[in-house]
């Protein structure tokens, strides 16, 4: 009969935490350091200056890509024919494809957000002519709009509930290593303490 099962339990956990700790940390280290960093940025945008850059374009849709636009019968609200978003992505390289536009009964109006910027694009049905604006607010804006999730998609979208997760993973497992480690660290629960204090204290005191 084992005589120490205390000390091998402890032993095991131990490694098991240890293992999924860094394993968690790995996996968030780069988006630890751009939420660190966007969130300095994001905290201090008064004080960070940022240039908007607009391109304006016009160009005039071929009769045949003309030729395929028709007001959607009973929609206001509805994609691009393929054809004619296939033309304006190449042609202007403005992400159209699978967009919702909005009709009317002389003009289709597509809006097209994106992390770090701006766009819009509109169509005269009857003449076929196509304006087409974008704005670039930089890499700054676009960092912030990675940090919350601002027009990124469906797969950004993904990543950050993942990095969420592993997150969790990271803090609670490292909270139990400090409870297994605290008999030796007695500094261990006033610095965790301190960790939540402040913030709920500064939080009842000078947030309104």
């Amino acid at each position: 009969m084992d005589s120490q099962p205390a000390p091998r339990r402890r032993a095991y956990w131990l490694k098991t935490l240890h293992q999924w700790h860094w394993i968690s940390s790995a996996l968030c280290l780069l988006g630890m350091l751009l939420f660190a960093v966007t969130g300095l940025t994001l905290n201090n945008a008064s004080h960070i200056e940022s240039k908007a850059v607009v391109t304006s374009r016009q160009t005039q849709l071929p009769e045949p890509v003309l030729k395929q636009l028709s007001v959607p019968a009973g929609q206001k609200k509805a994609p691009l024919p393929a054809p004619v978003a296939r033309w304006l992505d190449e042609s202007l390289d403005a992400a159209t494809a699978g967009k919702t536009a909005e009709w009317s009964a002389d003009e289709v109006y597509l809006s097209l957000p994106r992390a770090g910027g701006d766009a819009w694009l509109s169509i005269d049905l009857a003449s076929g002519e196509v304006e087409y604006e974008r704005t670039d607010r930089g890499w700054i804006s676009y960092l912030n709009d990675l940090h919350k999730g601002r027009n990124t998609g469906l797969a950004w979208s993904w990543f950050l509930d993942i990095f969420a997760v592993a997150c969790l993973v990271f803090s609670l497992t490292g909270l139990v290593l400090l409870k297994m480690h605290a008999d030796n660290r007695s500094a261990t629960w006033p610095m965790v303490g301190m960790g939540v204090v402040i913030p709920v204290v500064l939080a009842l005191l000078f947030i309104h």
